[in-house]
């Protein structure tokens, strides 16, 4: 038998906070249940299932508009939408870390010159950040 839970336990259960949730909810990332009359609201194990899933797709940086294309992908074509936003998702990030690469080159020689150089008025990088 499926273990019904409040939003609490839930929380709890897929390791975010509450808040979490409702914005989930309000940005249409998972269902609000109905409110049963005068009870709470309850959640099951494929509550927990979605919430995990968005957060790991958050890791593996995706956006929230992009895990929401997850999630309606379906079918025979699930593959391959999938497939195609992953591949997106890889040539940003291949140019996030060749940007990053290029800061640390720069980064790298600016430290050296200011531990080679003798200490003038100008701390060398500060001198290379005001140059053009």
């Amino acid at each position: 038998m499926i273990e019904k839970m409040t939003i609490g336990r839930l929380a709890s259960a897929a390791g975010v906070n509450v808040e979490t949730i409702r914005f989930y909810q309000r940005s249409g990332l998972i269902d609000e249940p109905a409110r049963p009359h005068g009870g709470y609201r309850t959640y099951g194990e494929e509550d927990i299932r979605r919430i995990r899933f968005i957060k790991r797709a958050q890791l593996l940086g995706f956006t929230l508009d992009e895990i929401t294309s997850l999630l309606k992908l379906e079918g025979s074509l699930a593959c391959i939408g999938t497939r195609d936003l992953a591949a997106r998702k890889l040539a940003m990030v291949e140019s996030k870390l060749a940007d990053l690469q290029a800061m640390k080159i720069a980064l790298t020689g600016m430290v050296a010159r200011c531990d080679n150089e003798e200490r003038d008025e100008w701390c060398p990088i500060i001198q290379a950040l005001i140059d053009d």
